[in-house]
């Protein structure tokens, strides 16, 4: 029996037409409800990838984004396994809800095909696990996507306190993500339907941009699981929110730092910004460009230095061109980095201990 994955993805990848190193990967796109899925379609300009099919059955859906970027209906099939079949994908990347992300990885990864998933990597720790055991079991790629991965005010921060040792030890960590909600920032209505519930999202702002800081946090001690996480969690907006909460406070402790995360869908602005403190100074991400390091000095004075960062150099500039060097061989993925399969785990596995800490207004204990 256990011969059967292997037979059949070998006989499922001799199918597969021919492609040279040179050419853009294979890609289909699952799901279109993710506004996230925007990326996908501006990054193929970038001659990566290649769009071989779309799976999604609203038909208004589809037509609203071919009116904006003029694909050929006949790309667009209304199952993962039509399009699979009729177009053979190398990799997917998926722009549905959060839920599905289970689904997508039991059909793909027996037949050989790699994953891209948006964040975060599962609804809960249970789907996050079946999906890593599948993803090992057949040796695909299943990699999760955040905005924040590729800001060079982030990596920037990671080199200046990991590396350069600028302010000495890590002992604090902030990191404020979200924005007015959902509903007021106005995002498509199919978006918004499932990221309102809280089975197909998993909860509302606390996965929404909780996975955000538990990813950075995560990359910023090597992989290390906090030893506990203590959540407390708001509903402000009833009214656009019903189902979920829309402000959370999550506490992540570690033997020598603290964690404070603050995803909220109740901030006056979009932000996502990440504060670093050591033992002599501090390091702050402003946004994705503009980050300040302040040195201590006496009690309450410090030294500031500003400045102003370029972006990355492909393909650590965009998340599709990063997928396609990693799955031709010409980056490799450690599980500490921040779309590592391991990563993310843990990332699932502090969002699950939030929401019964929060749930029960007691800290949990991470095994």
């Amino acid at each position: 029996m256990l011969q059967y994955p292997i037979l059949f993805t070998a006989v499922f990848l001799a199918a597969l037409p021919l492609r040279s190193q040179s050419d853009p990967l294979a890609v289909g796109v699952v799901g279109l409800t993710h506004s996230h899925v925007h990326g996908i379609f501006n990054s193929e300009d970038r001659g990566d990838i290649e769009i071989v099919g779309i799976v999604e059955d609203n038909d208004t859906l589809v037509e609203r984004y071919r009116d904006q970027y003029d694909f050929d209906p006949e790309l667009v099939y209304p199952t993962l396994e039509a399009m699979v079949a009729a177009r053979q994908p190398l990799a997917v990347a998926a722009f549905g809800n959060i839920y599905d992300h289970l689904t997508i990885v039991e059909y793909c990864a027996p037949r050989g095909i790699h994953v891209m998933v948006e964040k975060p990597l599962a609804v809960n720790a249970d789907h996050a696990h079946r999906m890593a055991a599948l993803a090992r079991e057949h040796g695909i790629h299943l990699l999760t996507n955040y905005e924040t991965t590729w800001y060079p005010t982030n990596h920037k921060a990671y080199e200046l306190v990991k590396e350069e040792n600028r302010v000495g030890d890590i002992r604090k960590v902030i990191a404020r993500d979200g924005h007015r909600g959902p509903k007021k920032i106005g995002v498509d209505s199919e978006f918004l339907e499932w990221l309102t519930d809280p089975e197909l999202n998993g909860a509302g702002a606390l996965t929404d941009f909780g996975c955000y800081g538990a990813n950075l946090m995560t990359w910023l001690m090597d992989g290390r699981r906090p030893l506990t996480v203590t959540a407390v969690t708001q509903q402000l907006q009833a009214e656009n929110n019903p189902e979920v909460e829309d402000e959370a406070i999550i506490i992540l402790t570690y033997p020598d730092a603290v964690a404070l995360l603050q995803p909220s869908w109740n901030w006056p602005m979009g932000r996502k910004d990440l504060e670093i403190y050591g033992l002599t100074g501090a390091v702050y991400a402003d946004n994705s460009h503009d980050l300040r390091i302040r040195m201590a000095e006496g009690y309450d004075g410090y030294a500031e230095e500003s400045m102003r960062l370029e972006d990355r150099p492909a393909p650590y500039d965009d998340p599709f061109a990063y997928f396609v060097a990693v799955i031709r061989g010409h980056i490799t993925v450690a599980p500490t980095d921040l779309s590592a399969l391991e990563n993310n785990l843990t990332v699932v596995d502090i969002l699950d201990a939030a929401r019964r800490s929060a749930a029960s207004g007691r800290t949990v204990t991470l095994e």
